[in-house]
């Protein structure tokens, strides 16, 4: 049987199946398939021309399972997508097939007040679940900067961290996610409830091993947070300004540094136009006065721009993480990026790396807090020289003792610490034994079928 022949035959059968939304336009087929991986020149040429064969959206799980139990009749790839907001082409359908939608799934279905967990379909947009959580004296601990529109699956399939990451870490950091709703792809797919041991596997897997229907979340007390703008003159009072509210006795919700050559790009209302290097914080109302006594006290310009709102969409949290780069690339498609993690101490590396390659790298630092550590991460902006310029600046920022998270390639390891992790290829085979889900971006499991 033929691939053409297969989809037509699914096809047939998924339009008698309850709740379920079917897409066939071209158009629909080509929105359904594409990610924000345009941020890399290395994907766009590897990714383009991928396209699903059928996009569809369920509404209910049972909808969901018997698209899992058809998909594998038929062998059929089946790759899941959320609101579409990641930058490496996780959701993107490599080899045709399926590709499942999963936003028709939005129901908060518990809120814990003991504990503060709440319960959610993974088609909910964290907006929505931050929302309703604030309702209730709480907020979410980590965004991405995409919030607004980002799904909670898709940002726990895909994403790391973000905003919350300098005070709650990495997404995969035990004591985020307490148990996920998973249903299998196999000949009879079952609905599984996997406990916080057991989730781990399916946290950040790119939807390779698992379909999330429903995650259980930690959350943490919620706080007005205020907006703090700080200018240094010099870059290396900036860094150390930026290591000192990290470390010091208070309560940060960000902590993001633009080199000025970034601040002369921003949009205005984020703060008085600037030629300096700025820092952007997100700190609670009692650590104001202290983020004014260190800036002050090292010659540097403080700004309260005072508490944030959260319907406007224009605060300084849209500046950080990936907005820095959404921002700079609306000014010049050119710019691209690299995510890592610094060495200690950071500057030497930063001058090492500027002396070379000038204004074609601009800095954006991120404070985070790894294994317990605070630390600074760096989504710097690189501009596009090619890919063997590229590959040469990664090989420069291992040399110098940085770990990358490599943003210009598709597989799950090759964009975090470049390790297979056997219990991912596990949960794989026993979820998801055909291989159907998200096929190719799973390099331990590539390696093992092959």
């Amino acid at each position: 049987m033929t691939n053409t022949e297969k989809v037509e035959l699914l096809l047939s059968e998924l339009k008698s199946v309850p709740d379920l939304e079917i897409y066939q336009k071209t158009s629909d087929l080509k929105r359904f398939s594409k990610d924000f991986f345009d941020y890399s020149p290395i994907l766009i040429d590897e990714l383009k021309d991928c396209l699903a064969d059928i996009v569809v959206r369920p509404l209910s799980v049972d909808a969901i399972i018997v698209v899992a139990q058809m998909c594998n009749k038929y062998s059929t790839p089946l790759t899941l997508r959320g609101s579409g907001t990641g930058n490496y082409g996780q959701c993107v359908p490599l080899n045709g097939g399926l590709v499942m939608v999963m936003s028709g799934l939005r129901k908060i279905r518990n809120f814990d007040s003991k504990s503060g967990e709440i319960t959610v379909e993974s088609g909910c947009l964290l907006r929505d679940i931050n929302d309703e959580l604030i309702k209730h004296g709480r907020q979410l601990r980590l965004l991405p900067s995409t919030w607004r529109s980002a799904s909670i699956g898709g940002f726990i399939a895909g994403g790391s961290g973000g905003i919350g990451s300098v005070r709650w870490g990495f997404l995969r950091d035990p004591g985020h996610l307490q148990a996920l709703e998973v249903i299998t792809t196999e000949d009879s797919p079952r609905k599984l409830e996997l406990n916080a041991n057991n989730s781990e596997a399916l946290n950040h897997a790119y939807g390779t091993n698992g379909i999330i229907t429903a995650l259980t979340l930690t959350t943490a007390p919620y706080v007005e947070w205020q907006q703090i703008v700080v200018d240094c003159f010099d870059l290396d009072q900036a860094v150390d300004l930026l290591s000192k509210f990290s470390c010091a006795a208070l309560e940060l919700y960000l902590g993001t540094l633009l080199e000025k050559e970034i601040v002369t790009c921003l949009p205005s209302g984020f703060g008085k136009p600037s030629s300096k290097h700025r820092i952007l914080l997100l700190v609670s109302p009692d650590g104001v006065s202290t983020i004014e006594r260190l800036a002050k006290s090292a010659g540097a310009d403080f700004d309260d721009l005072g508490p944030e709102n959260l319907k406007a969409g224009t605060g300084l949290r849209e500046l950080s993480w990936n907005h820095t780069t959404l921002h700079m690339r609306g000014i010049d498609p050119n710019w691209t990026y690299l995510q890592m993690l610094l060495p200690q101490p950071e500057l030497e590396m930063m001058k090492k790396l500027k002396s070379e390659w000038g204004s074609n790298l601009l800095w954006h630092l991120e404070c985070v807090r790894q294994n317990g550590v605070q630390r600074l991460a760096s989504l710097p902006l690189v501009k596009w020289q090619g890919e063997e310029a590229m590959n040469q600046l990664i090989s420069q920022c291992r040399d110098l003792g940085a770990v990358i998270f490599n943003p210009h390639t598709i597989t799950v390891e090759d964009g975090g610490l470049g390790v297979i992790d056997s219990d991912q290829v596990q949960a794989k085979s026993n979820f998801d034994p055909k291989g159907i889900l998200n096929p190719g971006k799973l390099k331990g499991w590539n390696l093992k079928v092959n």
